[in-house]
């Protein structure tokens, strides 16, 4: 039996789709294949997810909190978010100006006649505004912020209580060791839960192949293909290069260390869930310092949405031109503004893009038929962009790690010339 994890998550995937696939098309009339199976691996593969979702939120408070004792003053701690949160910034606003660059040019469902397709109601949602999103960042019940699982507001108690611990200095060394204890105790049973990983990967897939329908894939092969083209490239080409550019660490290198999150992500189409594994991927194999992953990869799987925005672009361009809509000229900057807010807010969680295209199907006044068609085909898409989005988080904060060893070296250049 093969030893390492990317391999056996690999096998999972695979015999996850292919059985699940002979189940549909050779075995569907079978209630033990068609039903009891399916049922069975839906709830392993959800049981699966559960176990990592649980352990999320406190991972995240714990590893900010321990990210932030870690730096060497709070100086740093500014500089760091404010370059984090720069990066983040300028990747989804990159990724969104890409997607609608293509989506001029191939101009995704003109020609296609979608408006006889079946209905279905979505909720009208208001489009959310910067400065609400701005204010929900400060909880006014933890407990609650916990309990829901608002990341953003869980980063800012942890930022918050970082950054009190760290200006407390040694007299409160021991919640300091407490905190690091914590950190190790959630690393173990990320571990012991990742090592369950195949086996959830594989249920997670023979769901999936059991009950796709790629009947529904044929008259928008051409808007499928688009997207998944768009986020292959970010992950395969964009993102290596940038940290082969800006980085020590080659293209090849880049790719090769992260197949294992690619995997992951996948499988579980949530950047929530591959927290755990991108923090590894972060600071084993790429040797990014544990207070740039702490503080990172939360913020990344909440606001870092390269993939999302790619698809919300591409596929409201497509569900406007196949139902006889299309976006004019006058509300272009209106909607890629609205496309980079709800990217932000779309959160790590599986089908967070299509509940965002939902509510710009509203808003503009889209027909809600359309909503079906985003439906059918979201479960695909939504693999490949969340591994976009976790690609993007590991890409950006190992150019982060660079540029703050980097000024590291500068400040202990200077120091030395002093003496």
């Amino acid at each position: 039996m093969t030893k390492s994890l990317s391999a056996r998550i690999f096998i999972g995937l695979f015999l996850g789709v292919l059985l699940g696939s002979i189940v549909q098309f050779s075995l569907a009339d079978n209630a033990f294949f068609g039903g009891t199976l399916v049922t069975l691996a839906s709830g392993i593969g959800t049981m699966f997810v559960n176990m990592i979702m649980m352990l999320v939120v406190p991972l995240v408070f714990v590893s900010i909190v321990c990210g932030v004792c870690e730096l060497q003053d709070l100086k740093s701690f500014g500089r760091l978010g404010g370059k984090t949160f720069g990066f983040y910034i300028i990747n989804t606003l990159v990724a969104i100006l890409a997607a609608f660059t293509v989506a001029m040019v191939f101009e995704p469902g003109k020609g296609v006649d979608m408006s006889s397709s079946g209905s279905v109601d979505i909720t009208a949602t208001e489009l959310p505004d910067l400065m609400s999103l701005i204010v929900s960042i400060v909880p006014n019940n933890p407990f609650s912020a916990f309990t829901s699982g608002n990341m953003l507001q869980v980063i800012f108690m942890a930022l918050l209580m970082g950054g009190v611990i760290k200006s407390m200095g040694t007299s409160v060394e021991g919640a300091v060791k407490g905190f690091q204890t914590a950190n190790k105790i959630m690393m173990r049973l990320i571990s012991l839960v990742m090592s369950l990983a195949p086996y959830g990967v594989f249920a997670l897939m023979f769901k999936l192949g059991a009950t796709l329908e790629p009947e529904i894939f044929v008259s928008v092969v051409e808007y499928l293909v688009l997207i998944l083209a768009l986020l292959l490239m970010w992950i395969f080409i964009v993102y290596p290069i940038a940290v082969g550019v800006f980085t020590p660490v080659s293209a090849k290198t880049f790719r090769d260390k992260t197949q294992e999150q690619i995997l992951f992500s996948l499988s579980t189409a949530s950047s929530n869930a591959t927290i755990p594994v991108t923090m590894r991927t972060l600071t084993d194999k790429l040797g990014v310092s544990k207070a740039v992953a702490g503080f990172g990869v939360p913020l990344g799987a909440t606001m870092n949405m390269g993939g999302v925005s790619i698809y919300i672009t591409i596929a409201i361009f497509f569900v406007a031109n196949a139902f006889g809509m299309p976006i004019s000229n006058d509300q272009i900057p209106s909607l890629l503004f609205s496309v980079f807010l709800l990217s932000v807010g779309a959160g790590g969680v599986p089908g967070g893009g299509m509940v965002m295209i939902g509510v710009l199907i509203y808003q503009l006044g889209l027909p809600v038929e359309a909503f079906v068609i985003v439906a059918a085909l979201d479960r695909i898409i939504d693999m490949i962009l969340t591994s976009c989005n976790v690609v993007g988080d590991t890409a950006v904060l190992t150019i982060v790690d660079q540029t703050e060893k980097k000024h590291q070296v500068n400040q202990d250049s200077l120091v030395a010339a002093k003496e």
